[in-house]
């Protein structure tokens, strides 16, 4: 066990933001994806497993505080000095000297970068110095919220890229604060669904799927014309211009595309999508309260 979360409790004021009571076990190895909605905890969590925030509860890991990192949301450096300086003065060592150091920057191809000054690097290349330092520390848990924000598609998809090729035969444990459920498609092999301050439910992606969406789900557009070919099968919760159909056999599934062909109708077939697994086990909890 590389940590555990019981009975945690983090209140703002009068407003209880999280509310943890059944145990949270986080082994060596696993990358959990964090999600929910503005508000739902995401963040607070993070900062309560770093001690950033007072709590109550119980968490208990066997890793010292020098060996958990974190990649917050928004990061400020100096702009006295080129980035090249302020990274040897923070990680304490000479770029020309440190063969890992240099393999990160080569890496996320961040050379020319490192006679720019901070503010004049763009939103991209900051996430990448960024996760540079971070990744320099080679934590054995390491904390990445919202390590996208604020950029572009294609940038986006390049540095989560980058991101779960460098990870992917590694061993460090990872929990990833997004709300882009094609990054945790990438990065994470667990699932943390957080609602108001709540946990919704926890565990491995493909358990989750199966629990909420079934063998596979079969997505199409929602329109006249589809929701009349579908009338006949029970649609699972999704965004309101899809339609989504869970396919609980092989049998049904084979039924379903052959319908769908046979009208001409265009669709997505997944086992997987994280979208659909946080919308239904949402609607599922909320209809238990």
């Amino acid at each position: 066990m590389l940590l555990s979360i019981q009975n945690l409790t983090v209140r703002y004021g009068a407003d209880t933001a999280l509310s943890i009571t059944e145990p949270l076990i986080i082994e060596e190895g696993d990358r959990v994806g964090i999600i929910g909605s503005n508000g739902a905890g995401k963040t607070t969590l993070a900062k309560s497993i770093l001690g950033l925030v007072p709590y109550e509860g119980t968490i208990r890991t066997r890793l010292r505080p020098d060996q958990m990192a974190v990649h917050m949301q928004f990061n400020e450096y100096t702009d006295a000095m080129p980035i090249k300086y302020i990274m040897e003065a923070v990680l304490g060592t000479k770029i020309s000297e440190n063969k890992k150091l240099q393999e990160l920057i080569s890496y996320f191809e961040f050379e020319d970068c490192l006679r720019k000054r901070y503010p004049k690097l763009s939103g991209g290349q900051k996430q990448r110095f960024t996760i540079i330092m971070v990744m320099m520390q080679g934590a054995a848990l390491t904390l990445y919220d919202e390590v996208t924000s604020g950029l572009d598609f294609e940038t986006r998809q390049k540095l989560v890229e980058k991101l779960a090729d460098w990870y992917r035969d590694k061993e460090e444990s990872l929990l990833i604060v997004s709300h882009y459920y094609e990054e945790l498609e990438q990065l994470a092999d667990k699932l943390l669904i957080l609602d108001k301050g709540h946990v919704v439910d926890y565990g491995r992606k493909e358990e989750l799927f199966h629990k909420y969406c079934g063998r596979a789900v079969i997505v199409t557009e929602h329109s006249d014309k589809n929701a009349k070919i579908l009338a006949g099968y029970k649609k699972l919760a999704s965004p309101a211009h899809l339609l989504a159909v869970s396919c609980e056999s092989e049998e049904r599934e084979s039924e379903l595309a052959g319908l769908l062909l046979k009208n001409n109708v265009n669709y997505k077939r997944s086992n997987n999508d994280i979208e659909m697994i946080y919308i239904n086990a949402k609607k599922n909890y909320l209809e238990k309260e």
